[in-house]
């Protein structure tokens, strides 16, 4: 309204609802104490209560938060005043515009526009004015006149301006290894994910993700496992879906950290009992006995299941000599180790009984007895 005044004795700032842009003492997080900060975004929680993001005056915001009303100190509010764009023939006639520096006006004195190139300011003790002092953030303009600082590049980031947006932290915390670290500035992350408790990244290559789930089975590291392994193994066919399977990856430790030496993919659920989609040893580790090693293993984890496996066919030709090869040492130990149940009888086992204590499918048990021409018939079984 042009004949109202907002004076500083007849405004009861406490009493007025808080919105952006108020001031009060707030209680910082582990501190007794309350500093005047103010407040950048109010949001509302799904208890129906709201949640203040407030800076610190003065303080580097990577100290800002969001805080609760219980924290504020709602006997000393300062409101914000919002900018209005007056007229010049209002401003003559003696209606007051309010600056957009957040003024309050202690003499009831006509004062100009401010910062909008249309009025210049002009000299005068008539009036006295106590601003707030400004933020550690806040760039003052007064040395000029047209436009703010270009921003500087720096390395591989840019120098941004300082707006409402990249004033306020969107990532609440991020978990990064064996720490949980809270963020100190925004940072454009997907949105999706800015407004989960945590971000949970991979230690190795950065990669965000979601959940600890999603970490675990980090189906990034999975593909691009999958179009390594892709260059040495021609029978397979890649596709870029791998959260059906599950990947165990097999690596050599020096002083320079973990280096990958091959690896084996499995189905999570397997109508046909394969403990093996993929198996690969780089051709840098091959001929040292790891291939075998990871082969083992797949039929350890069968044995824990308590179900015999067999790979998914067709093999390549070095992965069935592989196969072949641990097949035939685990099926001759068998055999060699076999013992008469009654002194004086010849030792007997049947293929089941092999394929149950090698957790070797019964087919792959009997192709591979037939290849060392250790099956024979008698009358004719």
């Amino acid at each position: 309204m042009a004949d109202e005044i907002i004076t500083a004795n007849n405004l009861d700032e406490s009493a007025l609802p808080l919105s952006e842009g108020c001031r009060m003492p707030v209680r910082m997080r582990n501190l007794d104490e309350t500093l005047l900060a103010e407040i950048l975004s109010i949001k509302e929680t799904t208890d129906g209560d709201n949640l203040y993001y407030v800076h610190y005056i003065d303080f580097n915001k990577r100290l800002d938060e969001w805080v609760g009303k219980d924290r504020l100190d709602l006997t000393k509010v300062q409101q914000p005043k919002k900018e209005v764009k007056t007229p010049l023939k209002e401003i003559k006639n003696g209606s007051r515009p309010c600056s957009p520096e957040r003024e309050v006006i202690i003499k009831e004195e006509p004062i100009q526009l401010l910062q909008n190139g249309n009025v210049p300011p002009k000299k005068s003790t008539a009036g006295r004015k106590r601003k707030f002092p400004p933020g550690p953030d806040e760039v003052s303009t007064s040395d000029s006149k047209d436009a703010a600082p270009s921003p500087r590049t720096t390395g591989s980031l840019v120098a941004h301006h300082d707006d409402l947006i990249t004033r306020m932290k969107n990532i609440e915390m991020i978990e990064l290894g064996g720490h949980m670290i809270r963020p100190w500035y925004f940072s454009p992350y997907p949105q999706e994910l800015v407004s989960l408790p945590c971000i949970y990244l991979c230690e190795f290559c950065l990669k965000y993700m979601k959940s600890r789930i999603c970490l675990k089975r980090h189906m990034v590291y999975a593909q691009n496992l999958c179009l390594l392994a892709k260059c040495f193994l021609d029978h397979k066919t890649l596709y870029y879906d791998t959260d059906p399977f599950l990947f165990y990856v097999m690596t050599e430790l020096d002083n320079s950290g973990f280096h990958i030496v091959g690896y084996f993919s499995k189905e999570k659920e397997s109508t046909e009992d394969y403990n093996v989609a993929c198996i690969l040893t780089l051709p840098p580790y091959q001929r040292k006995g790891y291939g075998k090693l990871l082969i083992e293993f797949s039929y350890e984890l069968s044995k824990f299941e308590g179900k015999t496996g067999s790979p998914e066919k067709p093999l390549s030709d070095l992965g069935l000599l592989s196969y072949r090869s641990y097949w035939t040492g685990a099926i001759l130990e068998i055999l060699v180790n076999v013992k008469p149940t009654e002194p004086g009888e010849r030792p007997q086992i049947t293929i089941q009984e092999i394929s149950e204590q090698t957790s070797i499918k019964k087919q792959d048990v009997i192709s591979t007895l037939q290849h060392l021409n250790l099956i024979h018939y008698y009358k004719g079984q």
